[in-house]
């Protein structure tokens, strides 16, 4: 038995019509008689015909289908961001279709290649690094990029974003405020623009309190994992090497750190030392002890990032737009206010 798909042409045979009759049944069914699109739609049924888009997408140089490339799938923000992403284009009669970069420049290219050559309606990319020049050299070659979680310097496409500088003071003041005065700052490595600008806002809170002192500690990644790593170092330091609040680059390395924290050490959160994180996942408000954090507006990042694409998909002169967002601070119990940090 042939495994070759079932072809229009076969279709066509069974229904003793043209290729052409076919076409216009799938395409332009109030071209053809009601007899001749029973006929033919009789003959898709039996033998199982299903009609390949993508090529007739291809053919006619159109699609319904947006390229979003992100930087860690297993992560919830970029979850809940996907979703939002997905539910917006179905709204507005198109699908995504995810990459999933696990924040490695080269396959971050080369899923961006491969949007382009299925000549994907635009791309929505969460970049590893610089993708400046790609995105001119693709808009060059008209295809629609909107920068997510990431704002372009030099404004070459739209972006959708949030204020991380304003995100990391606003973690750091919360601690200060707490009376911490020993902060580390876990975060991963310098090129991730995100991180280096909360560490940047982090920095401008140190800043404005005296006696306040800031440790950067580089994890080598943004996962659970990598924060229990961090964690267990701190946890084995002495009494007086400890930090009093820790403030992490997500809510992931922040719950590695807790878990660490609590159960080597047997630290107490937050008497022995504050934590909070960064995103505000789901998952954080039910921690073993609810974790503050700093919220981002996902789904409507999500949402606004597919409506700004669409706005240029739609009208290709359409202005291009930063939008950028407020962070929210969050507060849960593991930087509750009055409980005193230990001296």
């Amino acid at each position: 038995m042939s495994s070759r798909p079932v072809s229009i042409k076969d279709v066509a045979d069974t229904a003793g019509v043209a290729v052409g009759t076919v076409s216009n049944v799938l395409n332009h069914p109030s071209r053809v008689s009601a007899a001749t699109r029973e006929r033919v739609q009789a003959a898709i049924d039996a033998l199982g015909f299903v009609r390949n888009d993508a090529a007739r997408q291809l053919r006619a140089g159109q699609s319904r289908t947006i390229g979003l490339v992100v930087l860690d799938v297993a992560n919830p923000f970029f979850a809940s961001l996907a979703r939002a992403a997905e539910d917006c284009a179905a709204e507005n009669g198109s699908t995504v279709v995810l990459g999933d970069s696990g924040q490695d420049a080269e396959r971050e290219a080369r899923y961006i290649d491969v949007f382009e050559q299925q000549r994907v309606q635009g791309m929505l990319i969460s970049p590893v690094g610089d993708v400046g020049p790609r995105v001119e050299a693709l808009r060059q070659r008209g295809m629609p990029v909107v920068l997510v979680d990431r704002v372009d310097p030099q404004r070459r496409c739209s972006s959708v974003s949030v204020d991380d500088v304003a995100g990391g003071y606003i973690a750091v003041r919360h601690l200060l405020e707490a009376g911490r005065r020993r902060i580390a700052f876990v975060g991963t490595r310098a090129d991730y623009r995100q991180v280096a600008d909360r560490l940047a806002g982090a920095r401008q809170a140190i800043e404005e309190h005296d006696g306040a002192v800031l440790e950067v500690l580089e994890a080598d990644a943004m996962t659970v994992l990598a924060g229990r790593d961090i964690g267990e170092t701190i946890a084995r330091r002495g009494h007086r090497e400890l930090p009093d609040g820790i403030f992490c680059a997500n809510d992931l390395l922040a719950i590695g750190v807790m878990q660490a924290v609590l159960l080597i050490r047997g630290l107490r959160i937050p008497e022995d030392l504050a934590l909070i994180g960064y995103d505000d996942i789901d998952f954080s408000a039910s921690t073993v002890v609810p974790l503050t954090s700093v919220r981002k507006p996902t789904e409507l990042m999500g949402r606004t990032a597919v409506e700004l694409l669409l706005e240029e998909i739609e009208g290709p002169a359409a202005r291009r737009r930063q939008v950028i967002f407020d962070p929210e601070l969050v507060e849960r119990r593991s930087t509750q206010a009055g409980v005193h940090a230990v001296g």
